[in-house]
């Protein structure tokens, strides 16, 4: 029996069995290959850190306490402690010790019913409050309205305002940033920065003259970056500052604010930011003007670099005008050179820039006895011809109208 034996592996000689081969993948050659591929994976790990740690950075809503933002509030509570104020935090106001104390209610809104009545209840020797709806005022400060309950507008933008009134703390702070929502002061209350027909900040003394709640209409002037502004350092110093502990509350804004609580007003459908964008378009569209309007100097007259026969330029734009099937356009061409140069053969006038037809017509019929004027109206003011057979037949015509009239 026959058949194919298979051929031995070759071997180099003098190689043990088994040894590595130049084919054999080596460590160095494993590394180059792979290289690119492991520095590709540890940049995506470091952008994965990255973008994780920057995750990690807390962001805290406007007018908290703990946050350095530009809308936070830690300048002021760091100048308040800084002269020996105790400053403490709670997430339910209902539990914060009343007595010589400031509750502050960044979003009273935010509270429900029970909550206010507790808050009411409690006795604190001086409240504040940011912002509050018709719920809030009516439970914490009654008698106090918005002020577009009596028919003035219900909000103002922030500015520096004068304070105008006897309320030590604001006269003592003079000038600040107010604004926001306004109020109206009441029979008991004491309005002060006024805005129109109302107030972004009321002072209301309780019954007994041992206790007010003090209503604003923004916390714009307690911001880490309106701080420094005109008085707004002595204000906030003084109304959060009367007494020996402080109690802030950190709304929890998980809650859903009813849609009766609060008037919202067009700036609260905008996003953050818009001012910035608003200038920065402005901005743009200025040096846009000024750059699309800048005086351009002087006409220059140049040379043409070529100079191109007459009969040239003819001839191309009547193939521009045979390419766009422009008949009509190239007739009415054709007709108004014959009109102009007949007209001063026929002491005719051109009056803006044409003959008067009529008067055109009766010349050249003058001219011509047996060329009725109406047969020269349908030559030089007749409709345009529907296909090139008829536009050469046009040209002609004209061309022998015009040597008819030069030479009768």
């Amino acid at each position: 029996m026959t058949g194919t034996v298979p051929a031995p592996e070759a071997t180099v000689p003098g190689t043990p069995a088994g040894a590595p081969t130049s084919l054999s993948p080596t460590a160095r050659g494993l590394w180059r290959r792979s290289r690119w591929y492991l520095a590709v994976l540890a940049a995506l790990l470091i952008g994965a850190a990255a973008v994780s740690s920057l995750g990690e950075d807390r962001r805290y809503p406007p007018l908290d306490p703990r946050s350095y933002d530009r809308d936070g509030t830690h300048a002021a509570l760091a100048l308040l402690e800084r002269q020996g104020l105790k400053a403490e935090f709670t997430t339910d106001p209902t539990t914060a010790p009343a007595g010589q104390d400031t509750l502050v209610l960044p979003e009273p809104d935010l509270l429900s019913p029970a909550q206010l009545r507790a808050v009411a209840a409690a006795r604190h020797r001086r409240l504040v409050l940011v912002a509050p709806g018709p719920a809030a005022l009516t439970t914490l400060a009654p008698g106090i309205r918005l002020s577009d309950d009596a028919g003035g507008p219900p909000y103002a933008a922030v500015r520096s305002t004068p304070a105008e009134c006897s309320l030590t703390e604001a006269v003592r702070a003079g000038s600040a940033q107010q604004g926001g929502m306004l109020y109206t002061s009441g029979s008991r209350g004491e309005g002060c920065y006024p805005r129109g027909h109302g107030y972004p900040l009321v002072s209301l003394p309780a019954a007994d003259g041992d206790r007010d709640v003090i209503v604003l209409g923004s916390g714009s002037f307690l911001h880490n970056s309106e701080l420094a502004k005109d008085g707004d350092a002595s204000l906030a110093l003084g109304l959060l500052g009367s007494q020996p502990r402080l109690t802030w509350h950190l709304p929890d804004y998980s809650v859903p604010v009813p849609d009766d609580a609060r008037t919202r007003t067009f700036e609260d459908y905008l996003p953050s930011g818009w001012g910035w964008a608003t200038r920065q378009l402005a901005v743009a569209a200025v040096l846009a003007a000024l750059w699309r309007g800048r005086r351009l100097g002087p006409v220059v007259s140049e040379n043409l670099p070529v100079v191109v026969r007459a009969a040239e330029t003819t001839e191309g734009r009547a193939r521009l005008y045979r390419r766009a099937k422009a008949r009509g356009r190239a007739a009415e061409a054709l007709r108004c050179a014959t009109a102009h140069r007949l007209a001063p053969a026929l002491g005719v006038p051109l009056r803006a820039g044409a003959p008067d037809p009529d008067a055109l017509c009766v010349a050249v019929a003058d001219r011509l006895p047996d060329r009725p004027a109406g047969d020269v109206r349908a030559l030089l003011y007749g409709p345009p011809p529907t296909d090139d057979a008829a536009l050469l037949r046009l040209a002609d015509d004209l061309d022998a109208l015009e040597r008819q009239v030069r030479n009768p």
